[in-house]
């Protein structure tokens, strides 16, 4: 079978990551150019992972025929038309989240890649971790009976630079980081998100307000079931990067991460983060890795993505409503589209 040709577009930290996997550690794949806007990192990057050919834009890169598919992860402004410029150009596409940053982009860029007859994936790699996939299958299986409740916490450790939020190259904290709980919930609830009531604090940084972004998130969750949830997220906790989850049912419960089991746990920058993953790239490794292996397997035995197109826009209409909510002080149906 003949190796697969990717390009990666975007090799800032979660491309580069991409690149090196698909360079080092998946055989079945060829990693032939890297792009970036920044010229010189494309061709830092590419040395580094000794390949030929780094671009300083998509379009270009999208001309080599030897390239079937493209892995975005450009700041999540971009995802949307690179999908769409990737999908006419005839290329199976692995786009980082979220898939845009409204709906509308949202529906669009996957009308291109139904009319273009290509593939795409949605890098939700929670779904991949082998704890979060444990835990699915127990589900599955019936074993805490029907899911009655939802929790789960994403708390990033380091506070991002003001410079990060005034680009607004990036979607708000719903889009940027909750939004892989979102998909978490529907994937774990086995249900879909019918309604969402959000709130949202800048209390430790007000300047965010005027970037149109928020320090911490608590959105309540309803599904259409009659099952509830709750997710909460903060992008800067200091202590390290914690992400955990809890599906309470019927007849019993599954947890998903943890700190030390004691009765009590005092967190803070300087002490008791030792037990504490301290960025996501360290605690989600080997998803990453296990996730673009399933791509590249999928894609060169023509089969569909595991986690689709589809995915992507249902979480991406869960993050909408929640900033419409917690912008109006509202609950707010989730809209989903046909």
């Amino acid at each position: 079978m003949s190796k697969l040709g990717v390009g990666v577009v975007g090799v800032g930290e979660m491309g580069k990551r991409h690149a090196e996997n698909l360079r080092r550690l998946v055989p079945q794949a060829q990693l032939i150019a890297v792009a970036d806007a920044d010229a010189a990192r494309a061709k830092q990057v590419a040395a580094e992972l000794e390949i030929e050919h780094s671009y300083s834009s998509l379009d270009a890169m999208l001309e080599r025929k030897d390239i079937r598919c493209i892995v975005i992860a450009t700041p999540d402004k971009f995802h949307a038309d690179a999908v769409r410029a990737a999908a006419a150009a005839g290329k199976d596409i692995l786009c980082e989240k979220p898939l845009a940053l409204n709906s509308e982009d949202a529906r669009s860029a996957l009308k291109t890649v139904e009319k273009a007859g290509v593939r795409l994936q949605v890098g939700f790699m929670r779904r991949y971790d082998p704890a979060y996939a444990a835990a699915k299958k127990r589900i599955e299986a019936g074993e805490i009976g029907e899911p009655v409740i939802f929790k789960s916490i994403g708390r990033d450790k380091d506070a991002p630079p003001i410079g990060y939020y005034k680009s607004r190259l990036n979607g708000m904290l719903f889009f940027a980081s909750s939004i892989h709980d979102f998909d978490l919930a529907r994937w774990l609830m086995q249900d879909e998100v019918s309604e969402v009531h959000a709130y949202k604090t800048v209390a430790i940084r007000p300047e965010l307000e005027q970037c149109g972004d928020i320090v911490a998130g608590v959105v309540n969750l309803k599904f259409q079931k009659g099952a509830i949830g709750n997710v909460e997220s903060y992008a800067q906790c200091i202590y390290g990067y914690d992400v955990r989850t809890e599906i309470i049912g019927s007849n019993g419960s599954i947890l998903v991460g943890g700190l030390r089991q004691t009765s009590a746990t005092f967190l803070r920058a300087d002490v008791g983060s030792y037990d504490v993953a301290d960025h996501f790239l360290t605690r989600f490794a080997d998803a990453y890795l296990a996730e673009v292996r399933d791509f590249v397997d999928n894609m060169l035995n023509e089969r569909d993505p595991r986690v689709t197109g589809t995915d992507g826009l249902r979480a991406v209409e869960i993050a909408v409503a929640a900033q419409t909510s917690c912008l109006n002080s509202v609950a707010c149906a989730v809209h989903k589209s046909v």
